[in-house]
C-alpha cells in the first residue's frame, strides 16, 4: 500500500485578502484530508513569516471544531516559525524549524498555495516553489503575474483577440502631475470602474457614475497599488466560468452573479445575507458555449495551468461578451463560484482537488532536465 501524498497547504499571507485565503484553505484542507492525503498546514502571517499549524490545532481545523478565523488569530502565538527548503529527494520540499534548520517538521510531495492577492497569486510564491523544485498547484510564475496584473492581462487578451472592455491605465506619478483627472479618462463614458491594477476580491474598486468624485475613487485605488485601471462600465449580466486542466483544459458550466447596488463588491461577496450566485446561468446554448470557448482562449492567452475562474460581462442588448478578468486562484470555499460551476458540470469538490494535484505532478514531470516549469 503506497504512502499518502503529502500536501503542504500555504494560506493567509500579507495581502488584503488574508481572511479570504484562510476561508478557502479550510475547505481545501478538509477535502484533501478526507480524500486520503496527508495535510500539512502552513500559515503565512500578515507580516510574511511562515508558521506551522501544530497537529492538535490542525485536527480541530479539519474536524470543524476550530474555525479558520481562530487558526489565523493564533498563528503567531502557537505555531512554530518555519521555512521551506528543498527536500533530500528530488521533487520534494521540507518544512524546517527557523531556529534549527536541521530540524525537519515535515516533508512535502506537493504544495497547494491557497493564497489570494499579492505575494500569493502574483508569481511571487510560485517563484519560491520553482526554486525549491517542488510540484505545486496552479498557474506558474508568468501566468500568475499576468493574471494578477490587470494591465498585462488585458494586453495578453487583446493580443489573442479575446474581447475586453474599453479602458485606460496610469501610474501614481501621472495622476499626481495631472491637473484634471478627467483628462486621464477621456473617451470613457460614465459609469466607469476604478481599480488597483494588482488586487483581487473587489478590494479598492469604486464605481463612478455621473456626479461622483473620480479623484476620490483614484485615491482609493492608489491605497492598494501604484497603477490604476479605469474601465468602461457595461450594463449587463456578470457571468463566470471555471477552467481546469493543462495544455488542453476544460471549461465548466457557466454561473451568474446577481447583485444589488450595481456591482459585486467586497461586502456582497463575503458578507451578504443572500447567495447571489445562480448556477447554471439561464443562457441560450449558443451564449453558454461562446463563454466556455472564450474562457479556454483567455486561459491560454496568459499561459495558464491548473485552474482559473474567468469573469465576463454580457451586454444582452448589444449581444456582446467581454472578459472582465481572470482569477488564477479563485475562492475555494464550498460556497465559492468555482466549485459550484464545476459541480454543475458534474465535477465534485474533491475531484477538482484530485485533478489539480495530478496536474501539479504532470507539469513537474515535464520540466526539461529538471528545469523550471511553465
Amino acid at each position: 500500500m503506497s504512502a499518502p501524498v503529502r500536501v503542504g497547504i500555504l494560506f493567509g499571507g500579507p495581502s488584503a485578502e488574508h481572511d479570504v485565503s484562510c476561508a478557502s484553505a479550510l475547505g481545501v484542507a478538509r477535502a484533501l484530508a478526507g480524500g486520503g492525503y496527508r495535510v500539512v498546514a502552513i500559515g503565512v502571517t500578515r507580516a510574511g513569516g511562515l508558521r506551522l499549524v501544530p497537529d492538535a490545532a490542525l485536527s480541530g481545523f479539519l474536524a470543524g471544531t476550530t474555525s479558520e478565523r481562530a487558526i489565523d488569530d493564533r498563528l503567531t502565538v502557537i505555531g512554530p516559525a518555519v521555512e521551506l527548503r528543498a527536500g533530500p529527494r528530488s521533487g520534494t520540499a521540507v518544512v524546517t524549524a527557523m531556529d534549527a534548520p536541521g530540524a525537519v517538521h515535515a516533508e512535502l510531495d506537493v504544495v497547494f498555495p491557497v493564497l489570494h492577492g499579492p505575494f500569493g497569486e502574483d508569481g511571487v510564491v510560485q517563484g519560491v516553489l520553482e526554486s525549491l523544485g517542488v510540484p505545486y498547484v496552479g498557474c506558474g510564475i508568468l501566468a500568475s503575474a499576468v493574471g494578477m496584473d490587470k494591465v498585462a492581462m488585458k494586453r495578453a487578451l487583446r493580443a489573442e483577440g479575446v474581447p475586453i472592455t474599453p479602458h485606460v491605465s496610469f501610474d501614481a506619478t501621472t495622476y499626481r502631475t495631472t491637473e484634471d483627472p478627467e483628462k486621464l479618462v477621456l473617451g470613457l463614458r460614465r459609469p466607469v470602474f476604478v481599480k488597483p491594477a494588482r488586487m483581487g476580491s473587489s478590494i479598492g474598486i469604486s464605481r463612478v457614475a455621473e456626479g461622483d468624485d473620480l479623484a476620490a475613487a483614484i485615491e482609493e485605488a492608489l491605497r492598494h497599488d501604484t497603477v490604476v485601471v479605469v474601465e468602461q462600465g457595461v450594463s449587463g449580466r456578470e457571468l463566470e466560468c471555471g477552467v481546469l486542466g493543462g495544455t488542453r483544459p476544460d471549461a465548466s458550466a457557466v454561473g451568474e452573479v446577481r447583485v444589488s447596488g450595481g456591482w459585486f463588491d467586497y461586502r456582497q461577496k463575503y458578507f451578504g445575507d443572500t447567495d447571489p450566485m445562480i448556477v447554471p446561468a439561464l443562457l441560450s446554448p449558443e451564449v453558454t458555449e461562446r463563454i466556455r470557448e472564450l474562457s479556454v482562449r483567455a486561459f491560454a492567452a496568459i499561459g495558464g495551468w491548473g485552474l482559473a475562474r474567468v469573469d465576463f460581462l454580457f451586454d444582452e442588448v448589444a449581444g456582446e461578451l467581454y472578459v472582465n478578468e481572470l482569477n488564477t486562484m479563485p475562492g475555494f470555499t464550498a460556497h465559492s463560484m468555482y466549485p459550484k460551476v464545476w459541480a454543475a458540470a458534474g465535477v465534485g469538490y474533491r475531484e477538482i482537488l484530485d485533478r489539480l494535484v495530478a496536474l501539479a505532478f504532470a507539469r513537474h514531470a515535464q520540466r526539461p532536465g529538471g528545469g523550471a516549469g511553465r
